[in-house]
């Protein structure tokens, strides 16, 4: 049952990330997220800037929570990662951070609420733009096949081991030698009967 759920789930995860890109980002980084806010039959994009406080990978559930400070006050909102409503992820800087969640910015202000930049370097896309999510779920229904292909191999060695080992046993086991029929006394009764049969025979010509 796991692995049906763990496969629906990659798939969605295909055509959610195959138009847009999600790039490698920790708490601690500045993220700058587009929106597409509906209103009525018009769409527009609001971006939404702030520090990455947390964030919860679940698959497809993944959810990520983005802090800013506006007029004073602070704002705190958590996204879904593969929300089909965001736009694009950008990351305007790499904060240097030993923390997983960030809840201790909630008390701060000012200069003590600032995060130190760090240099990672250039990062890899954790999800790239692919243009259609049709290559990725083939990818991963080969990748499926071949898993069950390797299931089905080591079934057949497992199989072919036991067979072997059994053959072994029954090679070491003593072999009983045959036991010889006793012929002779058949052959001697057939004899004495020939005798028998002359005699009789002999009788009646005389």
């Amino acid at each position: 049952m796991n692995n049906l759920v763990e496969k629906f789930e990659k798939k969605q995860i295909a055509k959610l990330t195959s138009k847009k890109n999600i790039p490698t980002f920790r708490p601690g980084d500045t993220l700058r997220v587009t929106i597409k806010i509906v209103e009525g039959e018009r769409s527009r994009l609001q971006v939404y800037e702030g520090v990455c406080i947390a964030r919860k990978n679940t698959s497809i559930n993944s959810k990520f929570t983005v802090r800013k400070v506006s007029h004073g006050e602070g704002v705190e909102r958590a996204f879904p990662l593969f929300s089909p409503m965001i736009d694009k992820i950008e990351v305007i800087k790499k904060g240097d951070v030993r923390r997983a969640k960030l809840y201790y910015l909630r008390k701060r202000t000012g200069k003590s609420s600032r995060i130190a930049d760090r240099d990672r370097g250039e990062e890899s896309d954790q999800y790239a733009m692919t243009g259609s999510h049709e290559p990725l779920s083939d990818k991963i229904n080969k990748d499926d096949e071949v898993s069950e292909e390797s299931e089905n191999i080591k079934h057949k060695q497992t199989a072919s081991e036991e067979e072997n080992l059994t053959k072994e046993e029954l090679s070491n086991q003593p072999v009983s030698e045959p036991v010889a029929e006793e012929k002779k006394p058949i052959e001697e009764k057939s004899e004495s009967t020939a005798f028998e049969e002359e005699k009789t025979e002999d009788e009646t010509k005389s």
